[in-house]
């Protein structure tokens, strides 16, 4: 929950912006309601939420697309707000995020949902590209895109650094020199990076009057390895300590700036969530950590245990929530989106 200090400056800010952007405006006439600005939430399962919240749609819905977005991720935290102190007019959001997405998945290809919940005897069907369900055009105001770490794949790397960890081996060699016919980590970053660059350009092909707005990811690995335990699962499990540092540092951080370096070359707003949740890590206590981690707390319709593999979080009377924010790290996350939206949209 927000502090109450924060939450009035935050307040103040926005009726602030907001004064500004009608003293701006050019005065409508009689009568006439300002039509809302439309804002289009693109990304991936740190977007989604995937387990903060209320599932939306909801359980049971016939509208359900295995995309695992939920009422408290950043996105409706921030529509919330902006509900409550309009920019000026009131700001309509179409929200299209989905769990697991990649970065072609945004513009190009069309994307096979995996949610474990609820999910049909015969999976999920697949999804068109987020720009399409999202209904980019013309008139869309703002864009905001979190998106990029499914595309190296960060997640699976975790995944192979936990079980190597757990037979005391490094997982860093796999991936700076890789087998025949697997991507080094610097040529997954390079990808990444084109991959980037042609997600956005179809971004503003499809909206070329947007503000387009990327969010980076979140310091989800401490920033010292050693404030790990690797017996605990609500942590970061076995991964080696010399591994955390290795992914911090050559995977993580160079990830947001291959995001920072794409979006400031086009011309768009970068949004740093890193550094403001520095020391609320996956291997925090409860309370501090912003990020749950391998196993943690959820509720109860997310699985506890990962199909396929042999991960159980039902052993730890805890959740399958694979190093992912938690409600106090969308909050995190709502503020600086929040902000980005307000200047943008004030700059006109």
């Amino acid at each position: 929950m927000r502090h109450p200090v924060s939450r009035l400056r935050a307040r103040a800010l926005a009726v602030g912006l907001a004064l500004t952007a009608s003293a701006l405006a050019p005065a409508a006439s009689a009568g006439a309601a300002a039509d809302p600005y439309e804002w289009a939430a693109l990304g991936d399962s740190y977007t989604a939420g995937i387990f903060v919240g209320q599932p939306q749609p909801p359980l049971g819905s016939a509208s359900r697309d295995g995309c695992d977005r939920t009422s408290d991720a950043y996105p409706d935290l921030v529509r919330r707000e902006l509900d409550a102190f309009p920019p000026g007019r009131s700001v309509h959001l179409t929200n299209f995020s989905c769990g697991n997405a990649v970065i072609k998945d945004i513009a190009q290809t069309r994307q096979k949902p995996i949610s474990p919940v609820q999910a049909p005897a015969d999976g999920w069907p697949e999804v068109d590209t987020q720009i399409k369900r999202a209904g980019l055009n013309e008139g869309t105001d703002v864009v905001t895109i979190g998106i990029g770490g499914n595309s190296l794949p960060f997640g699976g790397m975790l995944m192979r650094c936990l079980t190597d960890g757990a037979l005391n081996r490094t997982c860093r060699e796999h991936y700076i020199n890789p087998p025949e016919g697997e991507e080094s980590i610097e040529d997954k970053l390079a990808r990444v990076q084109d991959e980037y660059i042609e997600m956005l350009a179809h971004v503003h092909e499809a909206a070329p009057n947007a503000k387009v707005i990327t969010v980076g990811y979140p310091a989800v690995l401490p920033e010292q390895a050693s404030s790990c335990n690797r017996l605990l699962y609500t942590e970061l499990g076995p991964v080696n300590h010399g591994d955390i540092d290795w992914l911090r540092d050559d995977v993580l951080k160079k990830l947001n700036t291959v995001i920072q370096n794409v979006t400031g070359f086009f011309g768009d707003r970068y949004v740093d969530v890193y550094s403001s949740s520095v020391g609320h890590d996956a291997c925090q206590p409860a309370g501090t950590k912003w990020v749950e981690g391998v196993c943690g707390d959820a509720p109860d319709y997310w699985p506890a245990k990962v199909q396929g593999t042999p991960l159980n979080c039902a052993l730890y009377n805890k959740r399958a929530t694979l190093v992912h924010p938690n409600a106090a790290g969308h909050e995190n996350a709502a503020r600086h989106v929040e902000r980005a939206i307000r200047i943008s949209l004030l700059e006109g």
